[in-house]
């Protein structure tokens, strides 16, 4: 796509006023820091004294010692958040109107004028064997119209190595962050279960959007179809109603064994159902992302 096309840019700025009309719509209501409180670390002790709360009592250091310490933390008032988009041959699969890419650019633009509203630095990207589009750090809200530009033009070309690209990622970023993963995690489960084990080892806070259109969840399909591959898979001829049952039940324990994986490494997995409204989704998540804050504090 060229980016100097009219019709390119004009989408770049369709993505972009689509992004901020859903945040603007977020933020008016009870939600103001949807990422508050994120990165606080421990700083030191000090002594307990009358009216501290007792959350931040270090009930270990008290079994030890015998005395009453407080922990304090400092916040990080500035993080990363790493916007890593599948921009991959099967995420240009859609049966509806929007493909699982043009779902997951909105989500993406979404989150980024979130993190740039709240004045912390974003990073996008978008891969599929490799890092293709790269968008360094930045909290200047005058960005945003660099993002929603590559996001807009970048079209799907390979297929997949996620295990290769969250590697590279944890490698590459030593201070922790916020990554979101906005992909359908079609790949080798054990090199995607690798790449999150090594994120979360770096110490980042990883959210899983698991984009996956509803012809593929629920398999709607009659008659004699050709299902043809979007990675280099060979076609197939069947009768659909041959394939249906065993289809659900393998796609629906590949996807319990995914969530278990983002279970047992503490990240968030969140189903992005493209028919699902973005609004619905992202302020899902969102919501229930300070409800938990709110228990933690």
């Amino acid at each position: 796509m060229n980016l100097l096309d009219p019709a390119a840019l004009a989408q770049a700025e369709q993505l972009g006023l689509f992004a901020r009309l859903v945040v603007e719509g977020y933020l008016a209501g009870e939600h103001k820091s949807p990422f508050h409180g994120f990165a606080t670390e421990f700083a030191e002790h000090r002594e307990y004294a009358q009216g501290d709360d007792l959350r931040h009592l270090d009930w270990k250091l008290l079994a030890r010692t015998d005395r009453h310490f407080i922990k304090q933390y400092e916040q990080e008032t500035n993080f990363v958040a790493h916007l890593l988009v599948d921009g991959s041959e099967s995420m240009r699969f859609g049966s509806g109107a929007a493909t699982k890419l043009d779902y997951a650019r909105q989500l993406a633009a979404c989150l980024a004028c979130l993190v740039l509203h709240q004045r912390d630095a974003v990073a996008v990207g978008l891969f599929d064997t490799a890092l293709r589009t790269h968008l360094p750090r930045s909290n200047n809200r005058a960005t945003l119209g660099t993002i929603m530009t590559q996001l807009a033009a970048f079209e799907p070309r390979g297929g997949t190595d996620l295990g290769a690209v969250l590697h590279g990622l944890a490698a590459q970023t030593p201070r922790r962050g916020l990554v979101f993963l906005l992909s359908d995690l079609l790949d080798d489960e054990a090199a995607v279960a690798g790449g999150l084990q090594h994120l979360r080892f770096r110490g980042h806070e990883v959210i899983v959007m698991h984009v996956l259109d509803p012809a593929e969840l629920e398999f709607p399909y009659t008659g004699n179809v050709e299902f043809v591959g979007l990675e280099g898979v060979a076609p197939l001829q069947a009768r659909a109603h041959e394939l249906r049952r065993a289809y659900l039940e393998e796609f629906g324990a590949w996807r319990a064994a995914l969530r278990r994986t983002c279970e047992r490494f503490q990240c968030h997995y969140v189903p992005a159902d493209t028919a699902r409204p973005l609004r619905e989704v992202l302020g899902g998540y969102l919501a229930r992302r300070q409800r938990t804050q709110k228990r933690r504090n």
